[in-house]
């Protein structure tokens, strides 16, 4: 293992080692001997990330998590979400997809997970990734969704951040 700090390789000690994810994924806690500074990595089964993405353009490529957690990280850009909640939002939607999927899923339906999962984590991010996922071809549009939003975070959470009025 390559430390993140100091880049030196093979120079590090696990000092604690569970299971995560429901059984899923291993979280080691490492200690480079080196420069000592702790991280964390996490170990998963790699048959299952054996699932093709359609996309939009026809295309098939091999699905990577890594892509779902930057969209994710582009939408809660400057929010206050901490990286391990990004994490366990891409175990969920991970679950989903290789409950409903073995061999194939399309990019559309990783989307719509995605944003399911964003919208009970965060209406802002939701929204952010909303604008990306749907490709709002008008402002109209951007503010609808906003407002769908608002009625259901009323009912849903109320405790979660707000947005900005509205006015019709």
């Amino acid at each position: 293992m390559r430390c993140p700090s100091c880049k030196e390789v093979n120079r590090d000690k696990v000092i604690d080692s569970r299971a995560t994810d429901a059984g899923s994924a291993i979280r080691r806690r490492r200690l480079c001997t080196a420069c000592k500074r702790r991280f964390t990595t996490k170990e998963r089964v790699e048959e299952e990330l054996r699932l093709t993405v359609h996309k939009n353009d026809g295309s098939r490529v091999p699905y990577r998590r890594e892509k779902i957690i930057a969209g994710m990280e582009r939408a809660c850009y400057k929010l206050d979400i901490d990286v391990d909640r990004l994490e366990e939002v891409a175990d969920a939607v991970e679950g989903d997809i290789f409950r409903d999927h073995d061999r194939e899923v399309t990019s559309v339906e990783i989307g719509a997970h995605v944003a399911r999962h964003l919208r009970k984590l965060n209406h802002i991010a939701y929204v952010r990734f909303m604008s990306v996922y749907r490709k709002f071809n008008d402002v109209d549009e951007f503010i609808d969704e906003i407002r769908n939003v608002k009625q259901r975070a009323a009912v849903e959470s109320p405790e979660q951040q707000t947005f900005f009025d509205i006015q019709d």
